[in-house]
């Protein structure tokens, strides 16, 4: 069999595993944007059970990541998991909207313990809670951290610098073309 006629076979597997769950899962918004690569949009009440079934029955085996998108201004979060099938060469993006407030998600760590990984990134980060996956209260990455979630687009950035690293005795902020006169070029300074 050629390559040619692998990559038709794989098309036609793809195509079938499409034709599944539009029909059992509800899924919307089909976005073909490679060959080899697709999105689809699930409920928040039967993504866990259309991931499975992706693990179990049409062999999307490999979790690749689970991401968040901040859609603050529709109030939710888009949880995008993005499953991997070594045999159909294919990646599958599964798109799921969930609430700002009180955010949460089913936890899928029972299917890949890495997702334990995702799941507390994303808590800790975006506050999307994952009820019953291992490990979820504990600190990730922003050891100590007792402000919002950082990764929220209503974050103020700037408003937690200035609070947490106030200015420094005896720092004094210069332009650069002031600092450059004063440090690289004393004996110029006059010709500027």
């Amino acid at each position: 069999m050629s390559n040619t006629d692998q990559t038709v076979l794989a098309g036609d597997e793809v195509r079938k595993v499409y034709d599944t769950i539009f029909s059992r899962f509800g899924v919307s918004g089909l976005d073909e944007r490679r060959r080899d690569q697709a999105f689809i949009k699930v409920d928040r009440d039967e993504a866990v059970a259309l991931i499975s079934y992706l693990k179990e029955l049409s062999g999307y085996t490999h979790l690749a990541f689970l991401t968040a998108v901040d859609r603050i201004e529709e109030g939710e979060f888009r949880l995008i998991y993005l499953l991997h099938s070594y045999e159909k060469k294919h990646d599958l993006g599964v798109m799921v909207d969930i609430p700002r407030e009180g955010a949460e998600m089913d936890s899928i760590h029972h299917l890949w313990p890495a997702a334990e990984t995702y799941q507390r990134e994303l808590r800790e980060m975006y506050g999307v809670s994952f009820p019953g996956s291992p490990r979820l209260d504990e600190n990730f990455a922003l050891e100590g951290w007792e402000g919002p979630p950082p990764m929220r687009r209503d974050f103020d950035t700037r408003a937690y610098s200035e609070e947490t690293y106030y200015a420094r005795p005896g720092r004094v902020t210069k332009t650069t073309r002031a600092a450059m006169k004063e440090k690289i070029y004393p004996s110029e300074a006059e010709t500027w």
